[in-house]
Parts: structure tokens; C-alpha cells; sequence
């Protein structure tokens, strides 16, 4: 039986309680208040929840709930209320993928337009072509120019990174005439930062910050202005998602122009935008170091064992060859069994140690603070910390095991492969990934298997070999 809400709604009448912002954000309280809702069948209730949430605390309530809830909560904004542009834009990619199967063609496009381009770009760029230009018949031709555009620029590049949306005035205006413009003219972004000017040949000269231009008189030339700013930063339609945001690091940038080719301005990136990618490159190195993706969480079992298996099989192979090096000393640890008890702690402190060096040195490339000099600065810096770290934890190794087992000579035997395997960790866990840094391979991906390899090996061989040669 339908409620007076509902009616409410369907009619186009103002409901009672009209929904408010949510000033407290997204909670797990809201999630746990939405499923027992749902539960209850009490979807009225859902409704004036979802209302009051803002967009992004929408994506992620949507991105919390069971699969089945999220498709009944999505039919209920489809039904009652209206899709947010501005909540596609921030769910994740497998879970819009989701939402947006359950949309009609029509639906999306109405959101492409009043998304911003790169954002819209988003959107689209991951579905199926039959569904994107089933999407793409239903815009303007000018939406439908800039979106197909902009889907030709190369993945995690500056293309698809930047929006169309910017303000870009001749150099020889004054400051009034473009407070006029900018009062009149209805095709401005929502929210800009600078102004850029541009020659006779649409190529950037110069970003003025609003500030700066808001504080000058009318009469003043914008070109003036420019030349007290600081040199102008460019970013090629081409270039790669990790050098922007190294960019807009390095120099604090709030926003910079995109060039083609030709040097001509294109479009604009904003630091919002590079937030996003900072994020997203930092988690996807260290998922990329435990051989996971980021979308593992919401995967079906079978996907998620399918993207793990191949880690995992490498990692069998490397477990053969230490295994392969324990058998060579078969005869060794059958004759002295106390090798068996103490040879996993050579190799886990090795491993260990050689993990946190790796991660300094994966971090150090990602930054761009491992070249030249540098680099082989801090590969002598962790060659002398696994040396310095290899004889404290001798001095602490060697007499419990020699007190363990009565035997000074295993004692001594432990030390000294605890050193060697330190050492080797230091050195293995820097040059490894400066030289698939070298060899154009991510070390984030494939670095921790070579270090696994390299420490258990040099570990039980220095630890098995020694005690082969001291207590036989």
C-alpha cells in the first residue's frame, strides 16, 4: 500500500520534512541504520536517508551494502528521487561499474552533462563499447565531441586527467574587461583559480591567480600583471599521471594548463584531481607489493582467487629454490639437528630487513629521489645498516643459541650467517629495484619476489654452508 510520501514524491509536491545536508558525514551508524531499514522493508525510511547525505558519503554508503541492497537503494533514487552526477563520480570503479549496469543510457548521459569533462571521461571510459555509444547517441554533439575526444588520450595520462573547463583571455585585456566577461559570460566552469592568457595562437603565456587580479585597478593591463608572476608550468596532453602529480608537488601548483602538440591549451588540471591520483598511485604500489588489486574487496571468490594465483606461483617457485639449497645440506641437518630450529630465523630476519629497506628504495623512486649520486649514496647507507644490524643482532643471536644448544660453535655459526644474510639484505633490497627501475619493470610489482628469493637463499646457504665447515 503506498504511503503519503511516496505520493508526495510521484506528485512532484514538497514532502513534510524537507531533507537537510548532512553535516556529519558518512558512518558506519548511517550503513547499520540503512540495512536495518532495508531488512524492515521500511524504504521510506531509506529515502530521507539517502536524501540528506552528500555524495560522497552516498558512494560509499552504496559501496558498503550487499550487492542486492545496493541495487534496491539505487532503484529507490531512480524511482523516487534523482541520480547524483557527483556520486558516480566518487564510487570506485567496479562498484560503478555496477551501479551504472542498472541505468538506462539516457540516465547516464543526463549525468555525463553536467559532470565536468574529466569526470565524465571517468565515467565512461570503463564501459563496454556497445554501452558507451549507446551512451554517447543520447548527447549533443558538442558533449559527444569533447567525451570521444578525450577517451583518445592514452589511459592515466594528462589528457584524461585534465577538464575543458577553464577560462583563457588575451593577453592585451585590462582587468575590467575581463570582470565584465567573466559577469556575463554563462559558459564558465563552476569553480576556477586562475585565468590563463593566451597569444594569437591559443598558447598559454601566463596563469594569473584571482586574487592577484581582484586587487588591481580596472585600467591595468593583464599582461603587466604577468610579468611579475612566476614562469608558467605546462603540462603535454601525453604526459603520465605520476610525473603531473610530481609537478604539482614539487611546486605547489593549485592548477596547471595541458598543451597539445602544438603547444596550444587544451585544458586545465586542478589539484583535486592530483589528491586523487596521489592516492591512488601510493595504494596501488602498495597493493601491487602484496600481489593484491584494489578491487579485491568487493570481487566475486572465484575473480579474486583467479588475481591472486599467479603471485602465489611465483612465490611457490621461489620457495623451491630455498627448499633446493636446504637439500644440498640434507646430511649436515640430519647430523646436527638444532640447524632445522634455528635456520628459519636467519632467513625471516633477512627477509625482514630486506623489506624494510625495499620499501624506502620503492618509495625513493616513486618521489624521484634515487638517481644519480643519490642513489648510490643510499645503496652504501643500507649496505652499512644491514652490516651494523647484522652484528648487534649477531651479538644477541649467537649466545642465546649458544646457550640453547651448549655449543659455542653453533652460536658462532648463527652470528656470522646473521651478519652475511643483514648485509646481503641491504644490498639486494636497494639494487633490486633500482635495477628494474632501470629495466623499465614497476619495482612496486615484482621486487619483493626477487628479495624473498635472494634473502632465503644467501640465508640458509651462509647459515648451512658455515656449519657444514665448523661442526663436521
Amino acid at each position: 500500500m503506498e504511503n503519503q510520501h511516496d505520493t508526495e514524491l510521484r506528485s512532484g509536491q514538497t514532502p513534510a520534512d524537507p531533507p537537510l545536508e548532512s553535516d556529519v558525514g558518512f558512518d558506519p551508524l548511517v550503513l547499520r541504520e540503512v540495512e536495518e531499514a532495508l531488512d524492515a522493508y521500511k524504504l521510506d525510511a531509506v529515502e530521507k536517508i539517502v536524501e540528506r547525505l552528500h555524495s560522497a558519503d552516498l558512494a560509499d554508503l552504496l559501496e558498503h551494502l550487499h550487492p542486492d541492497d545496493r541495487n534496491t537503494v539505487v532503484g529507490l533514487i531512480r524511482g523516487h528521487l534523482t541520480i547524483d552526477p557527483e556520486m558516480l563520480a566518487y564510487l570506485r570503479d567496479d562498484v560503478r561499474e555496477q551501479v551504472l549496469e542498472l541505468l538506462e543510457p539516457e540516465e547516464i548521459a543526463q549525468a555525463v552533462v553536467e559532470l565536468d569533462s574529466d569526470d565524465a571521461i571517468e565515467l565512461l571510459e570503463d564501459l563496454e563499447d556497445e554501452d558507451r555509444e549507446r551512451v554517447l547517441e543520447n548527447l549533443s554533439s558538442e558533449a559527444r565531441h569533447v567525451v570521444e575526444e578525450g577517451l583518445t588520450f592514452p589511459e592515466h595520462s594528462a589528457g584524461r586527467l585534465m577538464q575543458r573547463e577553464f577560462v583563457a583571455v588575451p593577453m592585451f585585456w585590462t582587468v575590467g574587461k575581463l570582470i565584465d566577461y567573466l559577469r556575463v559570460e554563462e559558459e564558465l566552469p563552476d569553480d576556477f583559480y586562475l585565468v590563463f592568457l593566451i597569444d594569437p595562437t591559443h598558447r598559454p603565456t601566463a596563469a594569473l591567480l584571482l586574487s592577484r587580479i581582484l586587487r588591481n585597478k580596472r585600467s591595468v593591463r593583464l599582461a603587466d600583471l604577468a610579468g611579475e608572476e612566476e614562469p608558467l608550468r605546462t603540462v603535454p596532453v601525453s604526459q603520465d599521471q605520476e610525473e603531473v602529480a610530481f609537478l604539482f608537488r614539487q611546486y605547489g601548483l593549485v592548477s596547471a594548463p595541458v598543451v597539445d602538440d602544438a603547444g596550444r591549451l587544451v585544458g586545465v588540471i586542478t589539484v583535486d584531481d592530483v589528491v586523487d591520483v596521489i592516492q591512488e598511485e601510493a595504494e596501488d604500489d602498495l597493493l601491487k607489493l602484496g600481489g593484491v588489486q584494489e578491487d579485491d574487496i568487493y570481487r566475486a571468490v572465484l575473480q579474486t582467487t583467479r588475481a591472486r594465483f599467479a603471485w602465489l606461483f611465483v612465490n611457490l617457485i621461489t620457495a623451491v629454490i630455498a627448499s633446493a639449497v636446504i637439500a644440498l645440506f640434507e646430511g649436515t641437518i640430519a647430523q646436527v639437528v638444532a640447524l632445522a630450529v634455528l635456520m628459519p630465523i636467519v632467513a625471516s630476519m633477512g627477509g625482514n630487513a630486506g623489506t624494510q629497506t625495499l620499501t624506502v628504495a620503492v618509495r625513493g623512486i616513486a618521489m624521484k629521489e634515487l638517481t644519480g649520486s643519490t642513489a648510490r649514496r643510499i645503496v652504501f647507507k643500507e649496505i652499512l645498516v644491514g652490516l651494523l644490524n647484522g652484528l648487534m643482532f649477531a651479538a644477541i643471536a649467537g649466545p642465546l643459541a649458544a646457550l640453547w644448544f651448549g655449543d659455542w660453535q653453533l652460536g658462532a655459526v648463527i652470528g656470522s650467517a646473521m651478519v652475511i644474510n643483514l648485509l646481503a639484505a641491504g644490498l639486494s633490497g636497494t639494487l633490486i629495484p633500482l635495477t628494474l627501475e632501470r629495466l623499465r619493470v614497476d619495482p612496486a610489482v615484482a621486487s619483493a619476489v626477487f628479495l624473498t628469493t635472494v634473502t632465503d637463499v644467501i640465508g640458509f646457504f651462509a647459515f648451512l654452508g658455515l656449519a657444514a665447515l665448523v661442526l663436521l
